[in-house]
């Protein structure tokens, strides 16, 4: 209910200074089980795809986010997020049993499979979560592709700026195979990447984000 009335609360808003636009939104299921795969351009994905679509969506966020300020800790339980300690050595186990759980449930999740922001806009090579996920489950994963959130909000900024904000939605991709099969879980990972590729029309780098923004910091 408190998933409802934020969007209730903020969506007017949202839609008014952003003027989100979703396409492909008849490919999500009306109820059952989907896995939202997306590229990560902004901590803002994660406002504005669940605002695009009807049924709640849960994503992953950082374990600070429920300790600190205590309205962003209420929002992020309002909005169905999943905390995540990222300095722990089984978190990404962790995290992946609470999204299979959700999804047996028959509830929608969000991952984003590149497991970080893109630290310049390109698509980056995708974890493997999201394969395991669709395997042990049997959950369809359904590619998105996130436009312009990159510009409203990039990392670093904490005031966004006006603009618009686009949604992609591509058709289900089912699969099948031992989730337990490394081959099996980078094909699987792969051909997701690629259809968000498509979607997003970014250039693709086969390496992973994370690397990149170590190699930043040197």
């Amino acid at each position: 209910m408190l998933y409802q009335l934020t969007k209730i609360v903020t969506g007017p808003f949202l839609h008014l200074l952003w003027r989100p636009r979703i396409e492909g939104a008849e490919h999500v299921p009306a109820s059952g089980p989907a896995i939202l795969a997306s590229n990560h351009l902004s901590i803002a994905d994660s406002t504005f795809l669940p605002l695009m679509l009807p049924r709640k969506v849960s994503f992953v966020a950082k374990a600070e986010y429920f300790t600190g300020n205590p309205l962003t800790a209420m929002y992020m339980r309002a909005t169905g997020q999943i905390a995540v300690d990222r300095d722990s050595a089984s978190a990404a186990r962790s995290v992946l049993e609470a999204a299979a759980e959700l999804l047996r449930r028959g509830e929608l999740f969000g991952i984003y499979p590149e497991g970080t922001r893109s630290p310049d806009g390109r698509l980056y090579k995708g974890k493997i979560g999201v394969a395991w996920l669709a395997l042990t489950t049997g959950a369809p994963v359904l590619p998105v592709a996130m436009i312009g959130t990159d510009r409203v909000l990039p990392p670093g900024r904490a005031i966004p700026r006006l603009g618009r904000i686009g949604v992609r939605i591509g058709e289900p991709m089912y699969f099948t195979g031992d989730p337990n099969d490394a081959r099996t879980r980078r094909d699987v990972t792969d051909q997701v990447m690629r259809a968000i590729q498509k979607l997003s029309g970014q250039e693709y780098v086969p390496m992973y984000a994370s690397s990149v923004k170590a190699r930043m910091k040197e």
